[in-house]
């Protein structure tokens, strides 16, 4: 797995490239109105692919969020997990505005992965679960704790980025990839683990803690 640098993730150089060089191309040649917009648009694919630092919690038996977003669905579910059928399922949208770097829920290695094409209905809906173009990979902590983090595509996100290869050892909060833009994540957890979050609370990556399984506190 290729280390990555903040605070722009390399996936968006090539889009800022171009929006950049399409900017200068048409303020050099006076068409100034197609250059402010032009403009503009590299300040978005800027924005877009922000990759800022984060503060990750250390306590032990922690999960944290993958992504920037909002809870839209705790639920007992093993649509899409690579663990079995008994785990509990958080599912987290990220909108175009956010943060589409992701992180490592856990410390662990990275023991599968499954890419699977799909569709692209808009991510916030059950059936993307589905139907839509995935990617999932099943993380098996250093303490034993396994969970499985699925990137899904949106109806707008047209490109799922995984870096994590199988035999991978990630940190907490590890960015290991993203999503072209905006869609959302799925995260499956034993049932054993509390789950500390409920629907429509927001979450950052890598920083808010999404389940528990220490009895002390997760600070």
């Amino acid at each position: 797995m290729r280390p990555k640098k903040i605070p722009v993730s390399g996936e968006g150089v090539p889009f800022i490239g171009f929006s950049a060089f399409t900017t200068l191309v048409f303020a050099l040649i006076g068409w100034m109105v197609p250059a402010v917009i032009a403009l503009a648009v590299t300040a978005f694919v800027l924005y877009f692919f922000r990759d800022p630092g984060r503060v990750v919690p250390h306590a032990p038996g922690l999960v944290v969020s993958p992504a920037d977003g909002r809870v839209i669905e705790v639920a007992d579910s093993a649509e899409g997990s690579l663990q079995g059928d008994s785990v509990k399922r958080i599912s987290i949208f990220m909108n175009i505005f956010n943060v589409h770097v992701n992180r490592a829920p856990l410390a662990g290695e990275v023991v599968d992965r499954v890419y699977r094409p799909g569709t692209f209905f808009p991510a916030d809906k059950k059936k993307a679960l589905l139907r839509n173009e995935q990617n999932a990979l099943l993380i098996k902590g250093d303490d034993g704790l396994q969970v499985t983090v699925v990137q899904v595509a949106g109806i707008i996100a047209r490109r799922i980025v995984c870096w994590a290869e199988v035999g991978d050892k990630l940190k907490r909060g590890e960015r290991f990839g993203l999503i072209r833009f905006g869609s959302r994540l799925d995260v499956y957890v034993p049932p054993h683990v509390t789950i500390v979050v409920k629907k429509g609370e927001r979450v950052w990556a890598g920083q808010s803690v999404l389940a528990s399984q220490a009895t002390d506190s997760h600070n």
